[in-house]
């Protein structure tokens, strides 16, 4: 993740309404990881046969995330501008988002926001749900070595 001045929504409208696909969200993904890194706070509740997920992301970040293997649900709260099933949106306030498995998203994030997904796992271990819910585990967050971030 990184810091970048914050986009006007036409702007970030613009530059995420250009990512449709995984792999355009994967370049800018190589782009983001050359530069300073924002660590991102993480906590996981794992309750029920499910997973919640949730990260604060510091107003200013532009992030992407993991490609999903399994349906799952996002829950949006601050202001972010971000790819959806539907295209790039900006979302103000408090939103609920279905997500089908495959996805992978890139977001602005306008102010802080809050962003929680949840997904069903029988597995009690994180890294091992991580797995399940990821090929792309070792890009998160919670398995980066935290010495190579740079606070923000």
């Amino acid at each position: 993740m990184t810091t970048l001045p914050i986009p006007s929504d036409d702007s970030a409208l613009q530059l995420l309404g250009g990512i449709p696909s995984i792999e355009a969200v994967r370049e800018l993904e190589s782009l983001i990881m050359t530069l300073p890194q924002a660590d991102i706070q993480t906590t996981n509740v794992i309750h029920g046969g499910m997973c919640a997920r949730t990260i604060l992301i510091p107003a200013g970040v532009v992030l992407t995330g993991a490609l999903t293997n399994c349906d799952n649900v996002c829950i949006a709260s601050g202001d972010i501008t971000v790819t959806t099933d539907e295209g790039a949106q900006r979302l103000t306030g408090y939103h609920v988002i279905p997500a089908k498995s495959g996805a992978k998203r890139a977001g602005i994030a306008h102010s802080d926001t809050y962003w929680t997904t949840i997904w069903p796992t029988q597995l009690l271990d994180i890294e091992s749900i991580e797995d399940e819910f990821t090929d792309e585990s070792n890009l998160l967050m919670t398995r980066r070595d935290k010495e190579s971030l740079c606070l923000e």
